[in-house]
């Protein structure tokens, strides 16, 4: 509507068609499918599952153990997988059946589990995190180190809450016998399922943090360390190798249809005028520039009860970073804060997409409202890391402020 409004009827429409191979035919999007792989790769190989166990190994009797386990797994998996529906299904299928066998109240199950998820998109690689520096013009590079604190901000945060309240009401993780495991074991476990995970967080975080290699480079470099992984645990196979590349292929294709509409939508509220007037409007208003900033926020935190990610950064980006800008705030900042909020919209009611995907693999008699209410305490979390980055934008941008 906006192609044939304002860019000369079926001539506009026809320019909107032939712009979408231009609007993707871009080396800032390379890392987004290299990224994907990535993730598929360890989700169809199952080597996330065996860091799981491993990790399981060397934690002690600590207040909800297993619900401690399921944020250190969210954090590692994070590093390896960089898509919250899959580490949500990882750690669903290996760790809910135990917990309920170990009389773990659903808020101490199914919420750290879901809550967990949020992690895989704040700890690099991210394809959110590109797909949101992509439309909003933020460093990628920058971007994708200045969510690292923030995510392990949170990952505190969440494993400070479950400390807590399992001292609190240790009803809702019951306390069990942990079966001694020898030194030597815990070391074997840990040097070949855990320690292996350093040569992708190197691959991927430390090239970009030294220096000596572009997004694109490192999600190359991320890639081919997957690769190795995976063979090192002997299941690099055919059907790994197939079934990673086709599942990387179909979610690269629907979001780069996303991002097509989105660079769309933005050059038509460039040409229309909109982001101009939008622009003076909220520079004209008499409050607190941060005042607005909190008030976009909260206007994403309403969208994501009922729309996805994606959607979310396609309408709101083109419009919020001008202002954000003209304002005089940090692009990379702003781009951290806005990762967060939607992230958590997939915890949300009534439409979070990764509570559904637990509901999926939960034990018979797990309701839909189960798994929302044991996310909300998480979703706070969330909310509260979102505040302390806008107070201390420092937590967000130290890290890019060192980059080689």
């Amino acid at each position: 509507m906006g192609a044939l409004l304002f860019w000369g009827g079926l001539v506009g429409l026809e320019h909107l068609i032939t712009s979408i191979f231009s609007s993707v035919a871009s080396f800032a999007f390379l890392p987004l499918p290299l990224f994907i792989l990535m993730g598929t790769i360890i989700f169809e190989s199952g080597v996330g599952v065996l860091m799981v166990d491993a990790l399981d190994k060397n934690l002690g009797r600590l207040p909800g153990r297993l619900s401690l386990i399921s944020v250190g797994a969210g954090t590692l998996l994070a590093t390896l997988t960089g898509v919250s529906t899959g580490s949500v299904a990882i750690l669903g299928k290996g760790l809910v059946p135990e917990m309920e066998k170990r009389g773990y109240q659903k808020p101490m199950s199914l919420g750290p589990i879901v809550g967990s998820g949020a992690l895989a998109t704040m700890i690099p690689p991210s394809a959110l995190a590109i797909f949101l520096g992509a439309i909003g013009q933020v460093s990628i590079g920058k971007l994708l180190i200045a969510i690292i604190i923030p995510g392990l901000l949170m990952a505190v945060l969440f494993a400070a809450y479950i400390i807590a309240r399992c001292m609190l009401q240790p009803s809702l993780a019951p306390s069990y016998a942990v079966a001694s495991i020898p030194l030597s074991e815990k070391l074997r476990v840990t040097a070949r399922h855990i320690l292996p995970i350093g040569i992708i967080i190197f691959a991927v975080i430390g090239v970009i943090l030294m220096g000596v290699a572009t997004p694109s480079e490192a999600a190359a470099f991320g890639v081919v360390a997957c690769y190795f992984l995976v063979a090192l645990h002997r299941k690099l196979n055919w059907q790994v190798v197939k079934k990673s590349a086709v599942s990387a292929i179909e979610t690269t294709v629907m979001i780069f249809m996303i991002i097509a509409a989105a660079i769309s939508f933005s050059r038509l509220l460039s040409f229309s005028g909109a982001i101009t007037g939008l622009v003076k409007l909220a520079s004209g208003l008499p409050v607190a520039p941060m005042l607005i900033i909190i008030a976009s926020q909260v206007l994403v935190v309403f969208m994501g009860m009922f729309m996805g990610p994606n959607s979310i950064i396609m309408i709101t980006l083109p419009i919020f970073m001008p202002i954000v800008l003209a304002f005089g705030f940090d692009a990379v900042w702003f781009g951290v804060i806005m990762l967060i909020n939607v992230q958590l919209g997939l915890i949300s009611p009534p439409f979070g997409m990764d509570c559904y995907v637990m509901k999926g693999i939960a034990p018979p008699g797990v309701t839909v409202g189960d798994v929302f209410r044991s996310a909300m305490p998480f979703l706070g979390l969330g909310l509260v890391a979102m505040a302390i980055i806008m107070a201390f934008p420092q937590v967000a941008l130290w890290l890019p402020s060192v980059m080689g």
